[in-house]
């Protein structure tokens, strides 16, 4: 039988917690155990580094998800930031604060941690635990580029394009607020999300000029391209891709995707992309010259513009 594969750690209920935890990841948190983390990048790469917070009652609620899902979407959370640059992944680390309610979860939690670092094909390497009221988790994760994909690099000309099928985390959240069970794709959709991280990389390589993932709703996300090119963004609501039941207003505002949103040449290739992942990329508007006096992002319906969909904000201005 072979010893552990992390650092030995000293006596105490944090410890002993932490022990366990790495023990259940095994070879995912090999060398773990020192105030730091080091990490090789192949020369000429560059590392990228995220953050993301997922809170109870907030961003989930118990009766939503198992805890499995709780830890998996939130690591998938932060390694889609990585996927939104074009990087690898090399690694995340967890930060958790644990109430006493939740301590007899705390290695399910863990589990869906660990799928989605085995899914993603990175490591975890390192983090931190601690006590308090609500269960709150904040993923680091590091990757490397060569050159990443920016939000400030849409040009004049560039088509607006999306992944995926828009629609069902928003679709499941209501769903539970009335009180019912969402089912199938849209809850799969916002449960178990995917970070596109060999999806960003072909679009890279495909001519993609700027992208992000899609966190707050795609009509928001389009205005922080526009913002950070200094372009003018079209986006066509009639051209959302949808989930069942869906409505292009719906997919507009939904947030939690993890879809990417890119500008790319009006020509990519879309079906070589759907043969290459078994997943649609969808033309949903076009970047323009910058407009004095009208806004960076507009929405089309039919032709005619529309009011701007609300994406989420977690401080809204009133």
């Amino acid at each position: 039988m072979t010893g552990p594969r992390h650092i030995p750690l000293g006596k105490g209920g944090e410890f002993d917690a932490i022990s366990a935890a790495l023990h259940r990841w095994g070879a995912l948190a090999e060398g773990v155990g020192d105030d730091c983390a080091v990490l090789d990048v192949p020369a000429g790469r560059k590392m990228v580094l995220s953050v993301d917070n997922a809170v109870e009652n907030v961003h989930f609620r118990r009766t939503w998800l198992s805890p499995e899902e709780i830890g998996y979407r939130s690591a998938i959370a932060a390694i889609s930031d990585l996927a939104a640059m074009a990087a690898v992944p090399v690694g995340i680390a967890v930060s958790l604060t644990l109430p006493e309610s939740w301590r007899g979860d705390f290695l399910r939690i863990c589990d869906g941690i660990g799928e989605a670092a085995r899914s993603t094909g990175t490591r975890i390497i390192g983090g931190d635990l601690t006590r308090g009221g609500e269960l709150a988790l904040a993923i680091s994760a590091v990757g490397h580029v060569a050159e990443p994909l920016a939000r400030r690099g849409a040009r004049p000309g560039d088509a607006l394009w999306v992944t995926g099928r828009l629609g069902g985390p928003l679709l499941a959240v209501r769903a539970w607020d009335r009180g019912t069970a969402p089912q199938g794709e849209v809850r799969a959709r916002f449960a178990r999300p995917t970070a596109r991280v060999a999806e960003a990389q072909w679009l890279l390589a495909h001519g993609a000029s700027a992208g992000m993932d899609v966190s707050d709703g795609v009509v928001s996300e389009a205005g922080h391209l526009a913002a950070a090119g200094g372009v003018h963004v079209i986006v066509n609501l009639d051209r959302l891709p949808l989930v069942a039941g869906a409505t292009p207003e719906d997919a507009a505002r939904s947030g939690e995707e993890y879809e990417l949103l890119v500008t790319a040449p009006a020509a990519l290739d879309a079906a070589a992309f759907e043969a290459e992942f078994g997943l649609p990329v969808t033309c949903i508007g076009a970047v323009a010259p910058p407009m004095p006096g009208e806004p960076a992002v507009e929405a089309l319906r039919g032709g005619r513009r529309v009011e701007l969909p609300r994406g989420h904000d977690h401080f809204p201005v009133m």
